[in-house]
């Protein structure tokens, strides 16, 4: 009489239903890591402009301006970042979703680049927009896997007026600036002054001393797409490599107490 054959569970990185599990969540945050870091260097991204700005902002409503404005700026820094031979590749990226992060997308797509979507799963407003690279569409779970992504390679950050999610976006920034915890800089302009300085009372900031006035040169304002982009240029300075193209994306890698 043959001995019955004993249950085989399989190989565990293939049971979904572990790897849905509670205890798999560890694994589900690596992925959201090491799958855009694969494809950033199979597309030979290391360098990023962010776009943030309100997912709600639409080409024909109040706030449209901002929308057409952020669609021209991320057209005119492709053209830009396409233009020299040899040179660093600035690559428009943005939330993925609608409004300001459609418009960007738009533009940079426009401008024949490449263009990120970083799109997050939320029950409203957040859908991937078609102007995203699809081979640079992702989906994340975690807001802070997301959120690191954002931060790893941008050189500039150009903040649109947005909500709750776009305030946490740049302030996230501004902190990493103002502690001086990345070992390199990135260029902060809000758009939109008369904005951002209803919304945020910087000046008030400096005068109850939570921040110091040498905080406020963290960013600068810009009114207008041309203006943003020679702000852009200046600050980013000339994109001529001076070093061999690494073989995975040029992260921004954070400080130690221990560093100079």
């Amino acid at each position: 009489m043959s001995r019955a054959e004993p249950p085989h569970r399989g190989l565990a990185y293939k049971n979904d239903e572990f790897l849905d599990s509670d205890g798999a969540r560890p694994l589900r945050i690596l992925a959201e890591y090491l799958e855009p870091l694969r494809t950033f260097g199979l597309e030979h991204i290391e360098d990023t402009i962010v776009f943030f700005g309100s997912a709600r902002i639409a080409p024909d409503g109040p706030f449209g301006r901002y929308y057409a404005e952020a669609r021209e700026l991320a057209r005119l820094v492709t053209v830009w970042s396409n233009s020299a031979s040899s040179a660093r590749r600035y690559v428009v990226c943005t939330g993925g979703g609608g409004g300001i992060m459609e418009a960007a997308n738009r533009g940079a797509s426009e401008a024949g680049g490449k263009t990120i979507g970083l799109n997050i799963g939320l029950p409203h407003e957040q859908r991937p927009n078609p102007y995203v690279t699809p081979e640079l569409s992702f989906e994340f779970h975690y807001f802070f896997m997301r959120k690191l992504w954002f931060a790893h390679m941008a050189r500039a950050l150009v903040v649109f007026p947005g909500g709750f999610g776009t305030l946490d976006e740049l302030t996230e920034i501004l902190t990493l600036a103002q502690t001086g915890k990345l070992d390199r800089s990135i260029v902060i302009l809000l758009y939109g002054s008369s904005y951002w300085k209803e919304i945020l009372n910087f000046e008030a900031l400096v005068r109850h001393g939570m921040i110091s006035r040498e905080d406020l040169g963290l960013f600068q304002f810009a009114e207008d797409p041309q203006t943003a982009l020679r702000v852009l240029q200046t600050r980013l300075g000339p994109q001529e490599k001076a070093e061999p193209e690494p073989a995975a994306p040029s992260f921004a890698r954070s400080r130690t107490p221990e560093d100079p």
